[in-house]
C-alpha cells in the first residue's frame, strides 16, 4: 500500500522555515468515493479534501475519486459496503444507512429533535461526537473522520399541499433504508417504500412514489421539482453524513501521514458544512422559481403523530449520548 521513497532535491520546509534532509515521503493510495454527483454538497467536502491532502503529501500521494458510483451502474449501498471491505478507502454515507448496525447512530435519527445545525455541530465536535466515533470503530470496519452536513430534510410530493398528518394518508412515500426513517413515515400517515439513491429519480418520474423525503438540495440535485410540485418544510430530521474511511487502512498508514488525513479532514468538514447551510438558502430560492408551492406545515401535529417513536428510540439510547447531543 505504502512505498517509502526519498524525493531527490527535496528539502521540505517545517513551521519555523528550517529543513531536514532526511525526510522520507509516503506514496499513499487513497481511493474516494460517494454517490450525488459533481454538484452535490458531499462531492465538494471530497474534492476539499483531496485539494487538501495533495498540499500536504504533493507527490506522496496517488488519489482515485469516483463523485457517484450508481453513474457506473453501483448502488450507494455498494459504496458504504466497499469501504467496510477495503475496495474503496474513503467516502461519505448518510448516517441512517448505518443504524443498523450501531444502533447509537439512532440518535441522529430521532424525528423532530434537532432545530439548529449549529448546535448539532457543536455536539458532533463534543462529546457527542466522541461516543458515535468509539460506537462506530467498535461496531464496524470503519473509522469517522468527520460528521457533515446532509440538510434538514422535508417532505415534496406530487398530489397536494401537505400541512398536517391526515394529508399524507393514501400517499407513497420513497424514504432510506432505515427502521426509524420508515416508521417516521408511517406514524405521518405515508406508506413508505424503500428505494436506493439510483432509483430515487426514476421512482419520482413514473410517480411509483408520490412523495419523497429528502434535504431540499436534493431535490434540486436530482430534478424532483420538475415532477413534485408541493414542498413542505417540516425540517424532520436533520441528515448527518459520516465521512469515513476504512478502519485497517488508516491504521496502515504512517503516522505522518495519518495526521495529513486527519488535518484534511478537518478542513474539508468546515468547507462542506458552510455550503451545506448555504445551499439551503440557494436551493429553497430555485424550487421557488420553479413554481413550487413552499408549505409551513403543523409541525406540532407532525411531532405528536411520531411521539411514541421518539419515546421508544429515546429509551433505547444510552443517556450520556442523549444528553450531549440533544441538550444544546
Amino acid at each position: 500500500m505504502d512505498v517509502l521513497q526519498r524525493r531527490p532535491g527535496s528539502e521540505p520546509q517545517h513551521n519555523n522555515g528550517t529543513t531536514r534532509k532526511d525526510i522520507r515521503v509516503h506514496q499513499t493510495s487513497m481511493r474516494m468515493g460517494g454517490y450525488q454527483g459533481p454538484n452535490s454538497v458531499l462531492t465538494a467536502g471530497l474534492a476539499r479534501f483531496e485539494e487538501d491532502i495533495r498540499a500536504r503529501l504533493g507527490d506522496g500521494v496517488d488519489i482515485a475519486r469516483t463523485d457517484n458510483v450508481t453513474a457506473d451502474g453501483q448502488t450507494a449501498r455498494s459504496l458504504f459496503d466497499g469501504i467496510e471491505a477495503g475496495s474503496f478507502d474513503l467516502g461519505y454515507m448518510a448516517s441512517g444507512y448505518i443504524t443498523a448496525k450501531v444502533p447509537e447512530l439512532g440518535v441522529l435519527d430521532l424525528p423532530f429533535s434537532v432545530a439548529d445545525r449549529h448546535a448539532a455541530y457543536r455536539a458532533l465536535d463534543g462529546k457527542a461526537g466522541e461516543l458515535l466515533r468509539e460506537a462506530i470503530h467498535s461496531q464496524t470496519g470503519y473509522k469517522v473522520l468527520g460528521f457533515w452536513d446532509n440538510g434538514f430534510r422535508h417532505l415534496t410530493n406530487a398530489r397536494h399541499a401537505i400541512v398536517r398528518p391526515a394529508d399524507c394518508e393514501g400517499l407513497v412515500v420513497r424514504t432510506l433504508d432505515n427502521r426509524i426513517y420508515v416508521e417516521t413515515m408511517a406514524a405521518m400517515g405515508f406508506t413508505p417504500k424503500v428505494t436506493d439513491v439510483r432509483e430515487l429519480k426514476e421512482s419520482v418520474a413514473n410517480g411509483t412514489v408520490d412523495a419523497q423525503e429528502n434535504p431540499m438540495t436534493n431535490s434540486v440535485l436530482f430534478g424532483l421539482h420538475a415532477y413534485h410540485k408541493h414542498l413542505t418544510l417540516t425540517g424532520h430530521f436533520f441528515g448527518v453524513a459520516l465521512f469515513l474511511c476504512n478502519a485497517e487502512w488508516l491504521d496502515a498508514l504512517p503516522a505522518d501521514v495519518r495526521e495529513a488525513v486527519r488535518k484534511a479532514a478537518l478542513t474539508a468538514t468546515a468547507h462542506q458544512r458552510h455550503l451545506a447551510e448555504a445551499q439551503d438558502t440557494e436551493a429553497l430560492a430555485e424550487l421557488r422559481s420553479a413554481d413550487v408551492a413552499i408549505v409551513e406545515p403543523d409541525r406540532a401535529a407532525f411531532r405528536a403523530a411520531c411521539a411514541p417513536i421518539i419515546d421508544k428510540e429515546r429509551a433505547g439510547l444510552p443517556d450520556a449520548l442523549l444528553e450531549a447531543y440533544l441538550a444544546s
